[in-house]
């Protein structure tokens, strides 16, 4: 069947999703066009015992809905089609908060409007509570090959917690980094209906999705398949902050990774998929400044993780393999690290001085938000920048690097020094649902 362009369409259809033998196959298609089959593969999965089959037929429901936004995006269609049994009314709010919130930046970038234009319908009433399943005391710790993953491990070793590593996709990078856990580890497969690329050709529309929403229902499934009562994030308080407000709406390019997020998925986790089943950000309490103070108590990770966006594929010996230097993502570990750990094994770890560049000066201007709004990416708030630059303002290693110096005379004089503080930031703090079987390990690390 020849492809048009999605935008032509006038509906999305959720067709179905299957599963067998440790294949998910989630299907879709635009109007009467070819089904768009997306597969995950859940390596080695054991037998499905029949107590966990109606908790697991939700969770793959859960994850068809919310894996379809990678799809739904490329057209945009005003009419959403569910086929087969529905879903209830409270499923179909929350999947609107989901593909509207999660697909903001992407509206931004777009000029579009979501308001009023994504609606999910409802058929069905909604289940009871759902059961306890029986599930064994084991957590799930995504591992995303930056720093935040891996302070999580850490904590719940200390807490004595079994654990398992688990990531989705191929990284070499994230491998790496889940391995140097020591702990056993899980990866599981995600292939994206080719026709997706194909349609990108045609002039579909394009953009940022909610990973973590998409990570987190993957995580769902495997928790029911495999047997574990937690799915431990590692998302820490600054990604609730919105990135910036567009035409009376909050942009958050973390959204998934938020309070909000969490919240919900959980409420529909209990409700919808297995009682005793947790989901929750173990660094929820802390800000980003925080996780890097923890993260710099340990060492064991410095030649293997990175959270640059760029060189993420590439797996090599060099800090230039793991570190392009140039992205958001860099500027921010390097400056929200740089309080924290000393300047030489700071600096093995980039493999150069990214505050010594003045051509990088307009990078770290986004962060402190001077004369603009912070990067669409995944990095801490404004004022955790402006903090951690004030604080090496006054380091006699750092206070003559080109962009700190720059900070000192030009930016800081513009700026509240009572806002600035950098002790406050480390104050762990607002809502979380961390177990209080964690809450001593969190605070002592």
């Amino acid at each position: 069947m020849t492809l048009v362009d999605p935008r032509k369409a006038t509906s999305f259809r959720f067709v179905r999703s299957e599963y067998d033998n440790g294949v998910a196959r989630l299907i879709y298609a635009f109007d009467d066009g070819p089904d768009l089959i997306e597969r995950i593969a859940f390596q080695d999965a054991p037998p499905l015992a029949d107590l966990r089959r109606p908790a697991f037929d939700a969770a793959l429901q859960l994850l068809h809905l919310i894996v379809g936004v990678s799809y739904f995006k490329a057209g945009m269609p005003e009419r959403i089609v569910i086929e087969g049994g529905g879903i209830d009314a409270q499923t179909a709010t929350f999947m609107d908060e989901v593909y509207l919130h999660g697909l903001a930046e992407f509206a931004y970038h777009n000029k579009l409007d979501l308001r009023g234009r994504i609606r999910f319908p409802s058929t069905s009433a909604q289940p009871a509570k759902a059961p306890s399943i029986g599930l064994p005391r084991r957590t799930l710790v995504p591992i995303g090959g930056g720093k935040d993953s891996l302070v999580t491990v850490e904590r719940l070793k200390r807490a004595g917690e079994s654990a398992t590593a688990v990531w989705v996709g191929d990284s070499a990078l994230i491998e790496a980094c889940a391995q140097r856990t020591g702990l056993p580890l899980l990866n599981i497969k995600r292939q994206l209906a080719p026709e997706l690329f194909e349609y990108n050709k045609l002039g579909a529309y394009n953009g940022h999705i909610p990973v973590t929403a998409i990570n987190s229902a993957i995580l769902v499934c495997a928790a029911v398949l495999y047997g574990f009562d937690a799915i431990a994030f590692s998302n820490e308080r600054s990604a609730s902050v919105a990135t910036l407000e567009y035409d009376g709406q909050s942009v958050n390019h973390q959204w998934s990774k938020g309070i909000d997020f969490e919240r919900a998925l959980r409420a529909h986790i209990v409700t919808h998929i297995a009682a005793d089943l947790d989901y929750f950000s173990l660094l929820r309490p802390l800000s980003e400044l925080a996780v890097t103070r923890a993260f710099a108590r340990q060492t064991q990770y410095d030649d293997v993780f990175s959270s640059c966006n760029r060189n993420f594929r590439i797996r090599g010996d060099r800090p230039s393999d793991r570190w392009c230097g140039q992205c958001p993502k860099c500027h921010f570990v390097f400056l929200a690290l740089a309080p924290f750990v000393a300047k030489p094994r700071l600096l093995g770890i980039f493999g150069r001085n990214l505050l010594d560049d003045s051509s990088q000066a307009s990078g770290f201007d986004a962060l402190l938000e001077y004369r603009n709004h912070k990067p669409f990416e995944c990095v801490g708030e404004g004022r955790e920048s402006r903090a951690a630059m004030l604080a090496l303002s006054h380091r006699p290693e750092w206070r003559e690097d080109a962009v700190v110096m720059r900070f000192a005379y030009e930016i800081l004089p513009q700026l509240e020094r009572s806002e600035l503080a950098l002790e406050p930031l480390l104050v762990p703090g607002g809502e979380n649902f961390v177990p209080q079987r964690l809450t001593v390990a969190d605070e002592a690390g």
